[in-house]
């Protein structure tokens, strides 16, 4: 009688010794391999081998999301960044600009860049920790593929060895079955399977479950980091162009600082004899001071007899623009430059904003107006400056001093934006060639820069 799986169709055979002896076999054969015998000694239980693999799978999954909501931080702080770039590069690009907004936009690009470089660092360093996660993880499925090969290897052995080759379907059961139930169902039919040994065999099934969580852990890892890798490789790119950026901001500014510097050493050179004089040099601030208050309200009354004639709008609308490109060596307000008279709070007021250029640069109309004022300012003293003056409407005027004695335009024409109205110079109390520009709205001189 041959032994082999019972015939489904037909009620079992009764018990014979041989069939027990095939049994009592097959009993030694299953039970050391469902006790583990065979397999690598361990103090855990499938469940929490199970719930390790699927913890680890759950707790990359929330760092690969930590590390994709720090992308999507660092993305914005980036936009952020290229902005200021832009502003920056603008600034430096423009026809006047101004020191101290520069120096202020890389300052704030400073900070914004090292806030980008110190959040791509943590990312790198995120990535190197989900890198050593994932070497862990692969370990643990080497470890528990070995494993359960090295058990499925021992129990075709036994099975091999105690049955004849042409025997086989037992043993054919369990290599093509999908877990031990299949082979349990017909080992029942030649012992009895207690429920220890099923729950032997459950742990089993349990430890493929396993290794099938951590063999998918390990391919959603590789997957989620090298699409980390290279979102960083990205941002790598960017900061790099950043730095770039900065450095190039930083030489820039640089530049202009080293003019601004040298315009101003030869100011203060000019006026350190007068300086050293503080009873007269206050005497002749005073004096200035007072003039040029006696010439505005001159201005003001030949602006208003042009706007009453109708030769001039009561009303300016539109903007300035620069009448000439150069280096700002004085911003309008408050200075530390000895050589300004007193206004309000300050103890030294600039009252325009300098720009220097090569002498003898066009000098533009800052806008459409009449010319109400052409020649010496005679309120400087005994060195007068030549000055042009146009008025944009009743209440709006543009002066231009310190210019060469010249007559490109005459008392009284209409001038279009942009047309020249003279020519740098250095006339009047100038220490070089410059243009001091300034805009007095309703009697009171105002930020050039407001109307640009």
């Amino acid at each position: 009688m041959r032994f082999g799986l019972p015939n489904r169709h037909h009620a079992p055979a009764p018990s014979s010794p041989r069939r027990s002896r095939r049994g009592l076999l097959l009993l030694l054969v299953l039970v050391p391999l469902l006790s583990g015998s065979f397999a690598a000694p361990t103090t855990r239980v499938a469940g929490d081998e199970l719930s390790d693999a699927v913890a680890k799978q759950r707790a990359i999954e929330k760092q690969v999301a930590r590390q994709k909501s720090q992308i999507a931080e660092l993305n914005a702080l980036q936009a952020q960044v290229a902005g200021e770039i832009a502003v920056t590069r603008q600034a430096l690009a423009g026809i006047n600009a101004d020191l101290g907004v520069v120096r202020a936009q890389i300052a704030s690009m400073v900070k914004k860049v090292n806030a980008v470089r110190a959040k791509y660092d943590a990312l790198v360093a995120e990535l190197t920790v989900l890198d050593a996660q994932l070497v862990k993880v692969e370990a643990d499925e080497d470890a528990k593929r070995q494993e359960l090969g090295e058990r499925r290897a021992l129990l075709a052995d036994r099975l091999r060895n105690a049955y004849d080759t042409d025997r086989t379907s037992l043993l054919e059961t369990f290599l093509s079955g999908a877990s031990f139930t299949d082979v349990l169902s017909q080992v029942s039919y030649y012992l009895d399977v207690s429920e220890q040994d099923k729950a032997l065999a459950e742990q089993i099934m349990s430890d493929q479950e396993t290794l099938a969580s951590l063999h998918q852990t390990v391919v959603d890892t590789r997957v989620n980091t090298n699409e980390l890798r290279q979102e960083t490789a990205v941002q790598k790119r960017a900061l790099d162009g950043q730095l770039k950026a900065l450095k190039q901001a930083q030489a820039a500014l640089h530049q202009l600082e080293i003019r601004t510097a040298r315009i101003l050493a030869a100011q203060k050179a000019a006026y350190a004899a007068a300086a050293r004089n503080k009873a007269a040099l206050k005497k002749t601030l005073a004096k200035a001071a007072s003039a040029q208050r006696a010439l505005a309200r001159k201005i003001s009354a030949i602006v208003r007899e042009q706007a009453a004639r109708g030769r001039i709008p009561s009303e300016y609308n539109g903007t300035l623009r620069w009448p000439m490109g150069g280096t700002v060596s004085q911003n309008f307000g408050c200075t530390g430059m000895t050589w300004e008279p007193p206004l309000g709070d300050c103890a030294h007021f600039h009252q325009g904003i300098d720009v220097v250029a090569p002498y003898g640069t066009p000098i533009h109309a800052s806008g459409a107006g009449r010319v109400a004022y052409i020649g010496w300012n005679w309120a400087d003293g005994a060195d007068p400056a030549w000055i042009v003056i146009v008025a944009h409407s009743g209440n709006l005027e543009t002066w231009y001093a310190h210019m060469q004695p010249r007559y490109p335009v005459s008392l009284g024409d209409w001038v279009n934006a942009g047309q020249v109205v003279g020519y740098e110079g250095n006339t009047g109390h100038s220490t070089g060639a410059h243009l001091h520009w300034a805009v007095r709205q309703n009697g009171v001189f105002t930020n050039p820069r407001l109307f640009l």
